[in-house]
């Protein structure tokens, strides 16, 4: 019998992308203050392979010894100022964190996602960008982040919202993961499933039955394909909730209770690696 759970994920992606409307770019001025405040060295890079240059943003630790890389993918409305200052929280952590701007080339002029004219202009294209072309500029971006000097060779992978059903999916392509935290994002085709090697982390939110409703037959596809997947639903809370946990304009108290949870069940994995 066939997994049913592929047949939600465009239902998936239109709530992403109702809620993405919810959260126009100005919206997330306090996240690039957050951002600006850093003490940490951030830069951009141009990771370049055949054809295709991919921008990403870069943040590095402050420790005295080599540390593993981290490929941060952005949610369905880009590499925004939220998805940047989410690298700089997981560097806070003591890893190398490289987000990948997965619509380099594609805005208006050959731009990315600050070419765009709008929220919704992002968030179609996102929606349509073709997923081979996403495993090429993911597998580019980390092989480009493990040659780094201060580099030890590990790697894990970690999206949010369609950035998490991304995470997973990158699971099934990827041999050197070392894990895979997947932020309310959708499973991947059960018959792809086999392929994965790391061990799965989900976060899921109490309050986002369209997602959270995927994860007991996920469970059950994963067992039976021999793999680990561990999860943690967090009462209360919204689809969204780590962006929502931290905004000024957050009315729901349990969307910061999961994101501060969830923030020391994300360090203490990735110390465990």
């Amino acid at each position: 019998m066939k997994n049913p759970l592929p047949r939600l994920v465009p239902t998936i992606l239109l709530l992403c992308a109702a809620l993405a409307l919810a959260a126009p770019s100005s919206a997330q001025d306090w996240a690039k203050t957050i951002l600006d405040k850093s003490p940490r060295h951030q830069e951009w890079v141009k990771v370049k392979y055949g054809s295709r240059t991919v921008d990403a943003f870069v943040v590095y630790p402050e420790v005295s010894h080599k540390a593993p890389v981290v490929l941060l993918i952005h949610e369905i409305f880009g590499l925004s100022d939220w998805a940047r200052s989410m690298a700089d929280d997981i560097a806070a952590m003591g890893y190398i964190v490289i987000a990948p701007d997965l619509l380099s080339g594609f805005g208006p002029n050959g731009g990315g996602t600050g070419a765009f004219p709008d929220q919704q202009a992002v968030i179609k294209a996102v929606s349509g960008l073709d997923p081979a072309t996403v495993t090429a500029d993911l597998n580019a971006t980390a092989d480009y982040a493990l040659k780094f000097p201060s580099a030890n060779g590990k790697l894990a992978v970690i999206g949010f919202c369609w950035g998490g059903g991304q995470s997973f999916r990158f699971a099934t392509n990827r041999k050197n993961l070392a894990a895979a935290f997947v932020f309310y994002g959708p499973p991947p085709p059960t018959e792809s499933l086999a392929a994965i090697t790391a061990h799965v982390y989900g976060f899921y939110a109490g309050s986002d039955a369209r997602i959270s409703a995927t994860v007991p037959d996920t469970k059950t596809a994963m067992a039976a394909a021999g793999k680990k997947y561990d999860t943690v639903i967090y009462d209360g809370a919204g689809h969204g909730f780590m962006r929502a946990g931290e905004d000024p304009t957050n009315t729901n108290p349990a969307n910061t209770t999961a994101r501060t949870q969830a923030l020391a069940r994300l360090q203490s994995l990735l110390k465990a690696m």
